[in-house]
């Protein structure tokens, strides 16, 4: 009992929790929120290839209602997320820690892990995919401001950058492992993993001490306290990395942890600008206001085009390889590698990219490949020889280039325009800031695509066929590209304002 009470957090600031120094360091709550991150992925991966076959061999779906019911499953899980993220923003942005959310959050999960793997009926499968797309939005939301609170805006593109190639892995390795498993040894083993995972990610989110909790505990223990102004006087970072603090702590608990840039003193743009007095709606949600950017708008935009094809893939790869080559669960799993590795490859660089050269060029780039590359999708055909895989493979390779591209673009420009408005009108987004706010947006538009993919490409698949899909797709592409030169990061050179 004495252990759990050092180990648990209450409102004792004096004593001080067990392991306390690491809890709080800022690579283990980057850790905590990746694991979080990756949980989320490698769950919802992990069930894409089994998906269909769950649906025949254990429901007793017929084959032709299969895709039907795959895109429903995957669209429930991103209808929940859609709904949810706007509440997961604003409870993150009024409780006094993000740990307890972020707990509520995998609790949901949980669940949705138990139904998916015990349900034999449709409607507990969806229930499943509910529950699974409710935590979606809790740990996208919470965990990505869980990030800001720890790191500070200037040093959240590289944290972000380092965190989506870890839980990259996820994605790559999810859905080979679950077809594998489903294959090899059925689905017992499959939840056996899932369920591993869930453990290793509840004891983290369980031990993780934010940085403003931490803030706190330094206020009022005076062991701490003088430890840290030692360290600071011997110029070393201390665990906590948490600027020295008054026993007064409030006031500057939401500080950047990682200090300030000398950016932060140019000069804004009178644009970003809030005029007052403002209507009631957007003085309680002042992130509304921040809409009326078209960079914003199109930043938005931009991710719901990016999710909706990651979506498209997701139920439409293993259904096809089964329609056209008669693949089973594990060798469609196999397809997502090349899909997923080359997208594990190029993210970093892509990352670098947006870092170096602005969100212009790599959006405009990512989305005019993937124009051409979507529409050979429909060259491949159903052979028995090893050529067409080896080629349908090749392509989902290259299309895994496009999707590393397109990866980041979305999140840093909405992130910069957001920090504008931020700068330039302080106080009006209260304490936490409108990080949590635009995440959760940001999730919304991103849950939605995930929602309107699998519908989408499903529908089309089945209508105009596999390759025609693709062309549609193609075209989306081809439209997001030509709208993210003309208004992403603004208007290009030389254009008239």
């Amino acid at each position: 009992m004495a252990l759990l009470q050092r180990i648990s957090l209450n409102s004792d600031y004096s004593s001080i929790p067990l392991f306390f120094g690491l809890r709080s360091h800022t690579l283990f709550i980057i850790a905590t929120v990746g694991i979080g991150l990756f949980t989320d992925l490698f769950l919802y991966g992990l069930v894409v290839p089994v998906l269909p076959f769950v649906l025949t061999d254990r429901v007793g779906l017929p084959r032709e209602q299969v895709q039907a019911h795959v895109s429903a499953l995957l669209a429930a899980y991103a209808a929940a997320s859609v709904v949810l993220s706007p509440f997961a923003g604003a409870i993150a942005d009024r409780t006094s820690s993000r740990q307890l959310p972020f707990l509520a959050g995998l609790t949901a999960l949980i669940l949705a892990t138990i139904l998916l793997f015990t349900g034999s009926t449709v409607p507990v499968l969806t229930i499943a995919r509910i529950f699974q797309g409710a935590s979606s939005a809790f740990v996208w939301t919470i965990g990505l401001a869980l990030c800001i609170d720890t790191v500070g805006p200037e040093n959240l593109g590289k944290t972000i950058g380092s965190i989506f190639s870890f839980i990259s892995v996820g994605e790559l390795f999810a859905p080979v492992i679950g077809g594998v498993l489903y294959q090899k040894s059925g689905l017992p083993a499959v939840a056996a993993v899932a369920l591993t995972v869930l453990a290793i990610d509840f004891l983290m989110r369980l031990l993780v001490i934010e940085k403003k909790v931490a803030a706190r505990y330094i206020a009022h223990n005076p062991t701490l306290r003088q430890k840290h102004a030692s360290d600071a006087a011997d110029g070393e970072h201390t665990h906590t990395e948490t600027p020295v603090r008054s026993n007064d702590d409030t006031a500057d608990e939401e500080s950047p942890l990682l200090g300030e840039s000398s950016n932060r003193s140019k000069e804004i743009s009178d644009d970003f600008a809030i005029p007052q007095p403002q209507p009631y709606i957007i003085r309680k949600i002042p992130i509304l206001y921040c809409l009326s950017s078209p960079s914003l708008i199109l930043a938005l935009v931009v991710a719901l085009v990016q999710a909706s094809l990651l979506a498209a893939f997701d139920s439409t790869i293993p259904t096809h390889a089964s329609d056209l080559y008669n693949y089973d669960s594990l060798k469609s799993s196999l397809l997502f590698v090349p899909l997923g590795i080359f997208n594990l490859i190029f993210g970093p660089l892509a990352g670098w990219a947006v870092d170096k050269y602005g969100t212009k060029p790599a959006a405009v780039a990512g989305y005019a490949y993937l124009v051409p590359v979507l529409a050979l999708l429909r060259l491949p055909v159903a052979d028995p020889q090893p050529q067409q895989p080896l080629f349908y493979a090749g392509l989902l390779a290259l299309c895994g280039v496009g999707l590393a591209t397109i990866g980041s673009p979305s999140i840093v420009e909405a992130g910069s325009v957001v920090e504008q408005f931020h700068k330039k009108n302080p106080g009006v987004f209260g304490e936490q800031g409108p990080y949590a706010q635009l995440y959760g947006l940001n999730s919304m538009v991103f849950s939605f695509g995930l929602s309107v993919g699998p519908v989408l490409a499903g529908g089309l698949k089945e209508m105009i066929g596999y390759g025609n899909m693709n062309a549609v797709m193609a075209g989306v592409s081809g439209v997001t590209a030509t709208c993210c030169y003309i208004w992403l990061g603004g208007k290009p050179k030389g254009w008239a304002r």
